[in-house]
């Protein structure tokens, strides 16, 4: 596993912080770089990928299984986590994981799917000693 921290903040998680999570929510061999991002390079990516011109939270990029990246943009979880009330850590936890659940093949298109996620989600956070991230 590969950190790259590309944002310029000084309040982005420990790479240590990082493998924990990935390592969690891994359920096998995992190849994986995390790359900490800007806005500008989050917008970039998500116009790039997704045709949406904002910079989003996370982007996951699955290759094969268990090889892939994951894109976290800082500005936009720093700026849900004020808004949702939530530590910055526990926002970046949530979202490495969930990352992390789309590298696995989870997916939140349908609403079946979805629940099965978040369930997925809330049961990795949890033994992090994270709290659900859906009542906060």
């Amino acid at each position: 596993m590969q950190v790259q921290d590309a944002s310029r903040s000084r309040n982005t998680p420990s790479p240590a912080r990082f493998r924990k999570w990935v390592r969690a929510s891994a359920s096998g061999p995992t190849e994986v770089t995390v790359r900490v991002v800007g806005a500008a390079e989050g917008r970039r990516l998500n116009l790039a990928y997704r045709g949406k011109d904002y910079a989003t939270n996370v982007l996951t990029f699955a290759y094969e299984d268990g090889l892939g990246d994951i894109v976290l943009c800082h500005s936009a979880i720093a700026r849900e986590a004020r808004e949702q009330g939530k530590p910055l850590e526990a926002h970046y936890a949530h979202l490495t994981v969930h990352g992390m659940l789309h590298l696995r093949g989870y997916d939140h298109e349908r609403s079946g799917e979805a629940s099965r996620m978040e369930r997925a989600e809330v049961r990795i956070l949890k033994g992090l000693g994270h709290p659900n991230p859906y009542l906060a």
